[in-house]
């Protein structure tokens, strides 16, 4: 029996549909946004598995959420198209017997060249000169004086895939110091990806630049807000490039607006895009930009391989190499083997 597999398009690259197609036992069903609610609904009903589009892309009511849940009762697994999977509902796949995957790590060398990118253009303040220059009003060279970022402090919020190849950058382009907030790692494990272990608060106060890559949930969603850009030392940078409503938007404009803070890196908003009057967008020392700091036509491709070969190794009952929600794995295992006849790996924690 093959494992039915759904998508709307499309996978990051074509190499994904071209992997998975050259399997014998995943059936790939592409679905359009414009086919009428009844086709979707019977194409949900017989799935194995959803790969679900970023929060930029997906359609309601197609969030992987308990009600798509209900109208998928065949369903095994859900992965998300990049390492965020806040468009899927984990607490409701795991309640139901639905594994869930992402494919962190993929695209992490896009992303952390991108936090580098606007660490340089800020410290620099080439958008103000590059501004200036256009509007004919750069009279004093000396105005638009930078700063040197090696030997600096950076702080790292979250130190995953991404946030240890920033402290690997970071750490040996310019010799900064390297603070990592993650309440997850030990100080020895934090160590051993480059990073000196800081509570949040020795982070804000002690960082010229902050940057963040954690996931977007319960626990970090309004993580940052007034309190903390307070905190923050005078004129330090704050870089945001894993998800909106992390950090307050308002309370960030404040601090801008303020002076406290030098400037901000945003590739990540509460609504995608912001809307071109959004506040933040008023600032010469912002650098914006759309959710695209993950999209490099290495980590398209990246992504679009690692997602395929996750998919055929979930339906061959391996452990996928990027499982989220392991508590789900014995209901899961049931369910797979009754859906195909054989059980799935066991799952060795």
């Amino acid at each position: 029996m093959q494992a039915n597999l759904v998508y709307f398009p499309d996978f990051t690259d074509p190499v994904a549909e071209r992997m998975l197609r050259a399997t014998n036992h995943i059936a790939l069903h592409r679905l359009d946004f414009a086919w009428p609610r009844d086709r979707l609904d019977a194409a949900f009903a017989t799935a194995h598995g959803y790969h679900a589009l970023p929060r930029v892309e997906i359609r309601e009511p197609w969030f992987c959420d308990a009600a798509l849940l209900q109208r998928a009762p065949a369903l095994l697994a859900a992965c998300s198209t990049g390492a965020g999977f806040d468009v899927i509902d984990v607490e409701a796949c795991t309640a139901a017997g639905v594994i869930v995957c992402h494919q962190s790590g993929t695209n992490k060398e896009a992303v952390a060249e991108h936090v580098l990118g606007m660490m340089i253009v800020l410290s620099k303040k080439l958008v103000q000169a590059d501004k200036g220059l256009r509007r004919g009003a750069v009279g004093d060279r000396y105005a638009m004086t930078g700063r040197d970022i090696r030997g600096r402090t950076i702080g790292i919020i979250g130190l995953g895939n991404i946030g240890t190849r920033v402290a690997e950058l970071c750490r040996g382009l310019f010799g900064m110091t390297v603070l990592a907030c993650d309440p997850y790692l030990t100080a020895e494990q934090v160590a051993s990806r480059g990073a000196e272990k800081a509570t949040m608060e020795e982070l804000l106060e002690r960082a010229d630049f902050v940057t963040v890559h954690t996931p977007r949930n319960a626990e970090t969603l309004g993580m940052l807000g007034a309190k903390q850009f307070a905190r923050m030392k005078p004129g330090a940078i704050f870089i945001q490039t894993a998800r909106g409503g992390i950090h307050d938007e308002a309370a960030l404009a404040e601090a801008l607006g303020s002076g406290h803070l030098g400037g901000a890196g945003l590739d990540v908003w509460v609504k995608e895009p912001p809307p071109a009057d959004h506040p933040l967008l008023r600032f010469d020392n912002v650098v914006a930009s759309p959710h695209n700091a993950g999209i490099t036509h290495e980590a398209l491709h990246s992504m679009a391989v690692g997602a395929a070969e996750q998919w055929i190794a979930i339906f061959r009952g391996e452990v996928p190499p990027r499982l989220e929600n392991p508590a789900a794995w014995p209901r899961y295992a049931a369910r797979f083997r009754e859906a195909f006849g054989f059980a799935p790996a066991a799952l060795h924690r």
